[in-house]
């Protein structure tokens, strides 16, 4: 699995190197809250707008050679053996994450180390946490498994230490957190994090995220705080005034509907291929057992045929069950999550006209009550009025810098990401087609096969 660079990454070249972090601007702001809105916290406030100063975008030069796309620099990640590591309601699996590079920002050009799926989940929080905010799009990790987990807790020690495990959900996980890690080392920005490099190098165990458990008091405040954003996305309807957007966010829930209706018929499809494979397996039996009772020797032989036969492709009617399930059901699911992450970077965005309509409100109160002071000639009061109305001044124009900021980015991601899922696409469907194709013309060689005996049938 190698992902190269995207196409225009120099529209990504303008990142702030502190991963996020606040550079040290004495200017901490109050927090301001939209009406109706989910607001960010005094620190969620102050990390957006120290990434928008100009010392973090001033210092940008040394990720510049990393996201130059000249198609030098590669970098290729498997998420293979999983594990059960410890015994009992405590145990839980570990995966074997190998990676191969050559870009510079990576300490060697070949390692490996041992996730769990909680610091999968953990290392998809933190990118939420400093980079949605700012317009881009963090692709979505794999959602828990609560009985799955538990069925491998409550299980049996394997003999030999560091077994696989072979659970079909098992496999299905490890694929789906193999497809997680890949689309992120496909960001340019995302790939050369400080968090994401020290999730794919670091040998030492990641800290525990407290926000990776279903049933955990963090988890219940997150549940209500996503019953908070559902809410204000309803209610809060945001006068756009760039058509771009308009025509963007109609196209992307055609896509999420249309996909999301693709998805249920091939789940439908494994179903019913699944089924359609025990009921060949059914046929071969019942033929092979009328063989043994048939008298007639060439009607014998031919039934026996024709139960190999049946019994090979029962195993084709499997094998397809997995292709329609691996190749295209779950790459379907992968970019329903995608079209999730983009409605939250455009609900994102209308945070951020909400602060700034917040912000213009305050103004235009604090310029009132200047002017109420004036007429009464109150000169005591006026100091400090004009000190609200320059500070709120400010907020405005912040406010309104990064409603233009994150605007700008989400264009650059949308054009990033339609590249993206073009290419993605048109290889996983010729994939599947290709393999279809191969698992028919297998069963036709089957039948081909069969065909003299049924003429030698007098």
């Amino acid at each position: 699995m190698e992902v190269e660079s995207p196409e225009h990454t120099r529209d990504f070249a303008e990142v702030d190197i502190n991963n996020g972090a606040a550079t040290g601007s004495e200017d901490e702001e109050e927090e301001v809250p939209a009406p109706g809105s989910v607001t960010l916290d005094r620190n969620e406030s102050d990390l957006f707008v120290s990434a928008l100063s100009p010392s973090s975008i001033g210092d940008i030069h040394p990720l510049q050679e990393v996201l130059t796309d000249d198609g030098d620099f590669f970098i290729s990640i498997v998420v293979s053996d999983p594990q059960k590591i410890g015994d009992g309601m405590g145990s839980y699996l570990a995966y074997k994450v190998t990676t191969k590079t050559n870009i510079p920002k990576f300490k060697r050009s070949e390692f490996s180390t041992l996730r769990r799926f909680s610091d999968f989940l953990g290392i998809h929080d933190l990118l939420v946490g400093k980079y949605m905010r700012l317009g881009r799009i963090i692709p979505p990790a794999p959602s828990k498994n609560i009985i799955g987990s538990t069925k491998v807790k409550i299980s049996p020690q394997q003999s030999e230490p560091g077994t696989p495990m072979t659970q079909e959900w098992v496999e299905i996980r490890r694929a789906a957190l193999e497809r997680f890690v890949h689309r992120t080392a496909q960001h340019p920005v995302l790939r050369v994090d400080l968090d994401f490099m020290n999730f794919l190098e670091s040998d030492q165990e990641l800290p525990r995220s407290v926000n990776t458990s279903a049933l955990s008091g963090a988890g219940v405040i997150r549940l209500f705080n996503k019953v908070g954003e559902t809410v204000n996305k309803i209610t809060y309807k945001m006068d756009e005034n760039d058509p771009w957007f308009d025509d963007k966010i109609t196209e992307v829930e055609s896509l999420d509907a249309n996909l999301q209706k693709l998805h249920n018929a091939m789940k439908s499809l494994v179903t019913s291929r699944r089924e359609l494979s025990l009921l060949t397996g059914l046929v071969a039996k019942s033929a092979a057992m009328l063989s043994t009772c048939e008298e007639h020797t060439g009607l014998s032989r031919a039934l026996s045929n024709l139960a190999d036969v049946e019994e090979k492709i029962e195993l084709l009617r499997s094998e397809q069950a997995n292709s329609d399930f691996f190749i295209l059901a779950e790459f379907i699911k992968d970019y329903l999550g995608l079209f999730g992450a983009i409605k939250c970077i455009f609900h994102e965005r209308v945070k951020a006209f909400q602060n700034w309509q917040y912000a213009q409100m305050q103004l235009s109160k604090r310029r009132e009550n200047r002017g109420r002071f004036e007429l009464a000639n109150r000169a005591d009061k006026l100091d400090q009025a004009q000190q609200e109305v320059d500070e709120w001044q400010g907020k405005v124009q912040r406010c309104q810098q990064q409603f233009d900021d994150i605007s700008a980015e989400i264009k650059r991601e949308m054009e990033r990401f339609e590249l993206t899922r073009v290419k993605d696409f048109k290889v996983n469907i010729i994939k599947y087609i290709e393999d279809q194709m191969a698992h028919q013309q297998q069963i036709v060689s089957y039948w081909e096969a069969f065909a003299p005996f049924a003429r030698e049938i007098v």
